[in-house]
């Protein structure tokens, strides 16, 4: 960021980067539980028909985990809906899913999506959410600023 000035495709890129990160996390496994089996060593006959193992991204650097707590925290600033759509859209989910999850149209869908991209960006930019105003006047004044 060189100039200061937080953009709703700048947060959403921060978000879509912080879901990357959490599905890169490893495994939360149980402690305490292994096997003494030794390890099967599977013959060509055995693997005829066996899915290819899921290949794994590497784990996350530490900046990037720092980052994506960072924007986890950006969330806290939104409603429960809002909270969801945007989560939903930074996983790569598509709208069509999203609008069947949350119960909404298309339209109402992306602008409360858009809605609170623009109110992250203005609270990452120092200011105070304007009261009594639409999500339409908070989305125009977003845009005006950048």
């Amino acid at each position: 960021m060189a100039d200061g000035q937080w953009t709703p495709l700048m947060v959403e890129e921060r978000l879509a980067e912080a879901a990357d990160v959490l599905k890169r996390l490893p495994p939360v496994k149980v402690q305490g539980y292994y096997s003494l089996w030794p390890r099967y060593i599977y013959e060509f006959a055995d693997l005829v028909g066996q899915e290819p193992p899921q290949l794994r991204l590497p784990p996350p650097s530490a900046a990037s985990i720092t980052r994506m707590d960072e924007a986890m925290e950006w969330l806290k600033w939104l409603e429960a809906d809002d909270v969801r759509i945007v989560w939903m859209r930074a996983s790569g989910k598509r709208w069509k899913a999203v609008c069947r999850a949350v119960g909404l149209a298309r339209a109402a869908a992306h602008e409360h999506w858009l809605y609170a991209l623009c109110v992250i960006a203005w609270r990452l930019n120092g200011r105070g959410l304007p009261g009594n105003r639409s999500k339409r006047y908070v989305i125009q004044r977003v845009k005006e600023s950048v």
